[in-house]
């Protein structure tokens, strides 16, 4: 007599998670599991969907897909960024029949033609009768925020309060960099055979750097990946303490300058918007992330007058920036489906940067094109591991993997709030 299998719920696989250690394999690889996440994390919480440069003129639309939502963002006749739902108000056909950019005199359905001003009002619909108020048609809005370059969107009918601690804190440190005043110099999307979680995991730690990542680690310091000191010989001891004290001179002498350096988390389990953010020393020349660690823009961003000022982060809970003198990468995560996961990553240059005379395009992208593309065989290889039935989560290293398990914790939390 044979005995059912007895499927965890979702709860119960949350609560099985040991502290300090991995999520069980269920988590990666469910669809129940997958469609809580879009519906909780993509479709409650603030999150990036775009760059101001992707709309860079009146009349520039660029579409988003998130799960079963689409998200127009369009800039209008004033200059202003808005974001709407892709719905036509007739009888919900798609505006914007694919996710990308276009560029539109005005939103047009292509199934009965209703026509909407850049604003989102109702123009045109033909044969509705004289009792019928187009203003009751407008297009439905979606809540939008912009931080630098960054364009946030929330699709929650009351969107979460505490961005304003984001707003408040990168502000500033992006102010100077005047990132609105840029062009995308070259985008990357790819589609990672991995869960959303699992990507992020793979960002939020770099342990795994320097055996598998060589271009980036030419602009890392070796301290940087994390370090243990037990077992650890005189040397190494010395050689880290070395670390520690040139980070805090150089960063001294940027706080001298006015430039912002201190280390920023809004990560636990108390709060809705995840991020954090540091300036941190960049190896060799202190300017870019690039091969020989020198700018690859010589036209830098904003009124920045100097090279060295080390990289800016901000990391979110599916988002990651790096922002130097001369450049931008911001990159973003889409979940597809339980194993796949889409990546977008833009390379932001200054709006009147020319590409040949102020950027060489391969010095530009080089380091984070081959990062990519070796995190996603990573991520690849570490999915189908935690799918196989031999998988148990390990322990994390609390010295390189603390801000996985930081991450667990906030993951569980927002499901707990939700229901889950």
């Amino acid at each position: 007599m044979s005995s059912a299998i007895k499927i965890k719920t979702h709860r119960e696989l949350l609560d099985s998670r040991q502290p300090g250690h991995g999520m069980p394999g269920e988590l990666f690889g469910r669809q129940d599991v997958f469609e809580t996440d879009v519906e909780v994390f993509f479709h409650k919480l603030w999150i990036l969907v775009g760059v101001t440069a992707d709309v860079p003129e009146p009349g520039d639309v660029h579409t988003v897909d998130i799960g079963k939502a689409s998200i127009i963002i369009v800039r209008d006749d004033d200059e202003n960024i808005r974001a709407y739902r892709n719905v036509c108000r007739h009888r919900g056909s798609r505006i914007m029949k694919k996710a990308g950019k276009a560029t539109v005199g005005m939103l047009v359905c292509p199934y009965h033609q209703w026509t909407y001003d850049l604003d989102g009002s109702l123009r045109h619909s033909s044969h509705m009768g004289k009792d019928f108020d187009p203003g009751c048609h407008s297009l439905i809005p979606v809540h939008l925020k912009t931080v630098g370059a960054h364009v946030f969107v929330c699709l929650a009918d009351e969107p979460p309060e505490d961005f304003s601690k984001l707003e408040t804190v990168m502000a500033p440190r992006f102010a100077p960099y005047d990132l609105t005043r840029t062009k995308v110099a070259h985008e990357l999307e790819i589609v990672e055979n991995g869960n959303w979680k699992l990507v992020m995991e793979n960002n939020r730690e770099c342990y795994h750097c320097a055996g598998t990542h060589p271009e980036l680690v030419n602009s890392f310091q070796a301290e940087d990946f994390g370090f243990c000191p037990d077992g650890q010989g005189e040397d190494a001891l010395n050689a880290y303490n070395d670390y520690v004290k040139r980070n805090a001179a150089t960063q001294e002498a940027w706080e001298k300058d006015g430039w912002i350096c201190e280390r920023f988390e809004s990560v636990d389990e108390s709060v809705h918007t995840n991020f954090r953010t540091q300036r941190l020393v960049i190896a060799g020349a202190n300017e870019s992330q690039t091969m020989d660690t020198q700018v690859a823009c010589t036209k830098l961003l904003g009124n920045v007058s100097r090279r060295d000022l080390g990289d800016v982060h901000m990391w979110g809970h599916h988002s990651w920036t790096h922002v130097m003198s001369d450049h931008a990468v911001i990159a973003y995560v889409v979940p597809l489906a339980p194993d796949k996961t889409l990546v977008r990553t833009v390379w932001l240059v200054h709006e009147d940067a020319v590409e040949g005379v102020d950027y060489d395009l391969q010095k530009l992208t080089e380091v984070w094109n081959a990062t990519t593309n070796q995190d996603a065989e990573l991520v690849a290889n570490a999915h189908s591991g935690t799918q196989d039935p031999a998988y148990r989560p390990g322990p994390f290293s609390q010295f390189t993997e603390a801000p996985l398990d930081e991450f667990s914790r906030w993951y569980d939390a927002r499901l707990k709030q939700s229901g889950v």
